[in-house]
């Protein structure tokens, strides 16, 4: 679908820009461009496809400032293997999972990574020692995440910041650069199945690339220079809304808890 009207796809690059500026600091990004691109009268399909197409371009950015940050380097390169791999696993896989088991989870467990960060003492700027150690780390966590990220999305940066402050013991700038760089890896190797299936709107994901690009510099240079002290609450922010999102969109949990209770 290519015959969108221009103030329509000016209006997607704003919010492309908006969730890129979000998401390089706390993740969920996709809030925002997923409904966007639904009401702007795209097939969910093709809304997914294009969404990994701009969101690489957030990711991207976001990777790309960290690096020049000195956060990241070819070290980490592992990261981004491990969740690329995952990632097209998950991709294949997505017509397998239960999804209706998956959508009711994934709300409490969002709840659960806001609550880790409001309650956790540790959340800060400073290292700490790891629980759990890094190969386990690499070639477990990360993968798992990738593969639910190529699968479905939402979350996906939370989820991986949470696992870096919370098992590898890395401060929070430290744990969201790695993240960036483990989103990007995922979202580019799921890009490559939907492009293989034909599904991407060009123009519209370019040009919500390029909002997302010029956001997610902007959020990544705020986080570098806020810290835990930006960081933090809008990660838990994040994640709350993720979750309240998730269980009232179709087929979420309050839909299916419904639907159970008006049948008695």
């Amino acid at each position: 679908m290519t015959d969108l009207p221009v103030q329509t796809i000016c209006l997607l690059g704003l919010v492309g820009l908006v969730a890129g500026f979000v998401d390089a600091i706390a993740g969920g990004g996709g809030l925002l461009t997923v409904p966007a691109l639904w009401l702007a009268g795209l097939d969910p399909i093709a809304a997914l496809a294009t969404n990994k197409l701009q969101s690489t371009f957030g990711s991207g950015a976001a990777t790309l400032r960290f690096q020049r940050a000195g956060l990241l380097d070819t070290s980490h390169l592992p990261i981004a293997l491990a969740s690329s791999i995952g990632a097209v696993c998950g991709a294949f896989c997505v017509s397998f999972l239960p999804k209706e088991t998956i959508s009711l989870a994934l709300p409490v467990i969002l709840v659960l990574v806001a609550l880790y960060f409001a309650l956790s003492p540790k959340i800060t700027d400073a290292d700490r020692h790891p629980r759990v150690a890094w190969p386990l780390v690499l070639g477990l966590f990360v993968p798992l995440i990738g593969f639910y990220d190529g699968a479905f999305g939402p979350g996906t940066g939370s989820f991986f910041t949470a696992g870096f402050v919370g098992l590898s013991g890395l401060s929070v700038v430290k744990a969201i650069a790695r993240t960036k760089l483990a989103n990007f890896a995922s979202n580019s190797a799921s890009l490559v199945i939907f492009l293989i299936g034909g599904h991407v709107v060009w123009i519209v994901g370019l040009v919500m690339g390029l909002g997302q690009f010029i956001g997610a510099w902007a959020g990544t240079h705020a986080a570098l220079g806020s810290g835990a002290r930006l960081v933090k609450p809008l990660i838990i922010f994040m994640s709350v809304a993720m979750a309240l999102r998730l269980s009232f969109a179709p087929g979420g949990a309050v839909q299916f808890f419904y639907s159970r209770l008006s049948g008695f």
